[in-house]
């Protein structure tokens, strides 16, 4: 990775962003830890946590339980949160951290591209919720709690 993705710092204040469900996610397609393919398109029709992270960031840290908690609670309703690592030291620094965390959503290993595709993430975490029909509803950038996301992914979860 470029000196670009090493220069995303880690934030741990709350900056909350809401906007209109008219920006449709941008697609991407990246390498899970494994060197398997994962899309964007292969979560159509679900509501998505897409969270900017690494492993050395500790606010990243802090919000993965949470997210565990919500996978675990909510994928049967539709709700599918991603990760996309931007650590620099590699998938298997990234499969490692996930095996230990006992991660049980999808992480992908991200790139400048899609950093600079979902606004020229600067800072993590940065975390888009996308609603079922694939528009970002609400953008974090720092840390947000479990019960932030649960606000915002119930309502979603309902519409079908």
């Amino acid at each position: 990775m470029t000196a670009a993705i090493a220069a995303i710092f880690c934030l741990g204040a709350t900056s909350f962003e809401a906007r209109a469900a008219t920006t449709a996610a941008p697609e991407w397609q990246l390498n899970d830890p494994d060197g398997q393919a994962v899309k964007l398109s292969d979560f159509k029709g679900k509501v998505v946590i897409l969270d900017f992270w690494a492993t050395w960031c500790p606010p990243c840290r802090a919000e993965i339980p949470g997210f565990i908690a919500l996978q675990k609670q909510y994928a049967a309703q539709g709700l599918s949160v991603v990760g996309v690592s931007l650590d620099t030291a590699g998938a298997s620094v990234v499969k490692s951290f996930m095996q230990h965390l006992g991660m049980n959503y999808p992480v992908v290993i991200g790139n400048e591209k899609i950093a600079a595709d979902y606004g020229g993430v600067s800072a993590i975490p940065t975390t888009f919720v996308i609603d079922r029909s694939g528009k970002i509803v609400t953008s974090h950038q720092g840390y947000a709690s479990q019960v932030v996301f649960e606000s915002e992914i119930r309502p979603l979860l309902n519409e079908r």
